[in-house]
């Protein structure tokens, strides 16, 4: 699906300049990626920090724990935590490549933002919402999505506009349909906030032993609401989320720091490499060697 009014065509004009074939491409304003693909893609696993991701053009899809999330141009995915995902291109070509906008949430000044203006707050902000939601991006949001984009084309008015120009976003997504996410992680006593700081944990600390006890006990939860809250935000159990981490983490090892298996499966906290592979395998397909080797060809031949 394209869109043809014009906010879109100028998005997807500015997004064609700073793209220099398919990839994801830092660009001059802090926090934004423009991402582009030119074929459909085969899933891959990655882990998305709290972000705007805004479909320009063509079509994603998600996948978050046993969830499939599908979104396409107009369209943009809201994620409030750190979560490990699965996600692949779905509509692109060589004639119409798919185009998304990432924006990461920079927790800072999200406070300091909540610090300077009133935000209401949810009616019930102990419960836990899924992390990651998808909406149909209001006029007001697109709005200062393409202002930030133009100032790609002025480089030198950055310093001075692309600050004021995030605020507006941040205020646009609180304000919207999915505000209470952000805002149910901000409020100290939320539940939200709570898990929030159970993942933060579990990110600097994955490749440590387990023990869900001493995790709800650090985040002052119940072993069931912790349990239940977890899933609730993640679509995993806090064993299935440090499990991905694990795995993330290992690939990344052998692929960029040719780290052999053995080590690369002990250093995320595997003691036994033949789980270490099952689980590997489980996730991703092949064994850590095959996959390994399949990466690195399909590298070759590009």
């Amino acid at each position: 699906m394209t869109l043809s009014f014009s906010p879109y065509r100028e998005i997807v004009s500015i997004a064609e300049r700073f793209t220099r074939g398919d990839g994801e491409f830092a660009t001059a304003v802090d926090n934004l990626f423009i991402s582009r693909r030119s074929d459909p893609s085969e899933p891959h696993h990655s882990s998305y920090r709290p972000c705007l991701a805004l479909v320009l053009q063509g079509a994603k899809s998600l996948r978050l724990g046993a969830e499939t999330i599908n979104y396409a141009t107009g369209e943009y995915l809201l994620a409030s935590f750190d979560l490990p995902v699965a996600w692949s291109v779905t509509e692109a070509s060589p004639e119409s490549p798919h185009y998304c906008l990432a924006f990461a949430i920079d927790s800072e000044k999200l406070a300091d933002l909540l610090r300077r203006v009133e935000i209401p707050h949810p009616a019930a902000p102990s419960e836990s919402q899924r992390g990651i939601t998808v909406n149909v991006a209001p006029p007001e949001l697109l709005d200062a999505t393409v202002r930030l984009l133009r100032l790609l084309d002025r480089p030198e008015d950055i310093p001075a506009m692309a600050p004021l120009i995030e605020q507006e976003i941040l205020y646009r997504l609180l304000t919207g349909p999915d505000g209470a996410r952000l805002l149910n992680i901000a409020i100290a006593d939320s539940n939200s906030n709570r898990i929030a700081r159970a993942i933060a944990w579990l990110k600097q600390n994955f490749a440590l032993p387990l023990r869900i006890e001493d995790l709800a006990d650090r985040v002052n939860m119940s072993i069931s609401s912790f349990h239940h809250h977890f899933k609730a935000v993640t679509a995993m159990t806090p064993v299935q989320y440090q499990k991905k981490l694990r795995l993330h983490e290992a690939r990344r090892l052998m692929l960029v720091e040719r780290i052999d298996v053995g080590n690369a499966g002990h250093r995320v906290g595997y003691q036994s490499p033949s789980q270490f592979s099952r689980e590997y395998s489980r996730l991703y397909g092949l064994s850590p060697v095959r996959d390994m080797e399949a990466m690195r060809d399909s590298a070759a031949a590009e």
